[in-house]
């Protein structure tokens, strides 16, 4: 009789010489060994896939909530995480304004049905149609709700309208690896509206339209001038490490030093808490910086990528949220430009 000893302890594995009454014995241990050992492991898998099956099994609904930051304007809060299934992409923060003409919208989210979450959160609070909707970037949190919306209604700068075109399928394509089925039936969809403008009014609010550039090559940035609110979209976060997929930092500094000299009251930034403060600006800058001098600081040194993304994070970055994270993302972003920049080019002999 042969014996699989596979999982058992070896030292215990007696001689071929053995009893047959033995060599049942050292079997039936054998196996009751590994019956408790794929039971325990059954057991694990099954506690520890609950969450996950506890998010597929609930209903699919992002339970939106408007917070209001200033006379007629309201916040919707994202989660400060990453894309999950958990939470559906809603990591990103929208905004509505109700005027007398209707309702000014700012981002639509990262799905069609954040989209029509978004449109019917809009309904209940003002019970009033959308009359504009300002797209800030073509980031995919911030433009794939856009079906929801008439594309008419739908605008942006040139710029990003074409980034969205060029590039919003790519992104729509990774958003439903991501977070599953809360894409279901989302299709990217581009402002119908190219703003050739620096301002428009709705009611009584005047809306100031300043391009910028720096976290993308367009970042659309609104300023309300009747409250003083500036949706700032992803130039500025706080309390969540910024995120540097298409990042021209230097250029994002200068448009970080040109909302600071907006006569602003409230800034909400694209990710993270609206405040009547300078702190999501100063925070931006504080760890664009950090992150500049990090990267440069690794190259100059010989480090390799793996190394960059092991830096140490300084105290005043520790509490910010994903910051670990969002270093490693944007050395991968970053590293081969800077690289590029920063060491000499060797030509090949002949």
């Amino acid at each position: 009789m042969r014996i699989n000893t596979a999982g058992t302890n070896p030292d215990s594995i007696t001689p071929m010489s053995m009893t047959r009454d033995a060599e049942w014995a050292q079997f039936t241990r054998a196996l009751a060994s590994r019956r408790a050992f794929m039971k325990a492991g059954l057991a694990i898998t099954a506690a520890s896939a609950l969450p996950a099956v506890a998010a597929f099994a609930a209903p699919l609904d992002y339970a939106l909530e408007a917070t209001q930051i200033a006379p007629d304007t309201y916040a919707v809060y994202g989660a400060q995480e990453q894309f999950s299934v958990a939470n559906g992409g809603n990591i990103v923060n929208t905004a509505f304004v109700v005027t007398d003409e209707g309702v000014v919208v700012i981002d639509t989210g990262p799905s069609l049905r954040y989209g029509e979450a978004l449109k019917a959160l809009i309904q209940k609070v003002a019970n009033r149609d959308v009359v504009r909707v300002y797209i800030t970037h073509h980031h995919p949190d911030h433009m794939l709700g856009n079906q929801a919306f008439e594309p008419s209604k739908l605008a942006s700068t040139e710029t990003v309208i074409a980034n969205i075109n060029s590039e919003g399928d790519m992104f729509a394509e990774n958003m439903y690896r991501l977070v599953g089925d809360w894409m279901r039936g989302t299709e990217v969809r581009a402002p119908g509206t190219a703003l050739t403008t620096s301002h428009e009014r709705f009611g009584t609010h005047e809306f100031e339209l300043i391009p910028l550039a720096g976290h993308t090559s367009s970042d659309l940035v609104i300023l309300d001038k009747t409250t003083g609110v500036l949706f700032a979209g992803d130039l500025a976060f706080l309390d969540r490490a910024a995120t540097t997929p298409h990042a021209d930092i230097a250029l994002w500094q200068k448009s970080l030093d040109q909302l600071d000299k907006s006569p602003f009251k409230v800034l909400l930034p694209g990710h993270g808490p609206a405040e009547e403060s300078r702190r999501a600006i100063e925070q931006t800058r504080a760890y664009l910086n950090w992150l500049d001098r990090t990267l440069k600081t690794s190259i100059r040194n010989g480090d390799d990528m793996t190394e960059a993304m092991a830096s140490p994070i300084p105290q005043e970055f520790r509490s910010i949220a994903l910051v670990r994270d969002e270093l490693g993302r944007s050395t991968s972003h970053l590293y081969p430009k800077y690289e590029e920049q920063m060491l000499p080019l060797v030509s090949g002999r002949s």
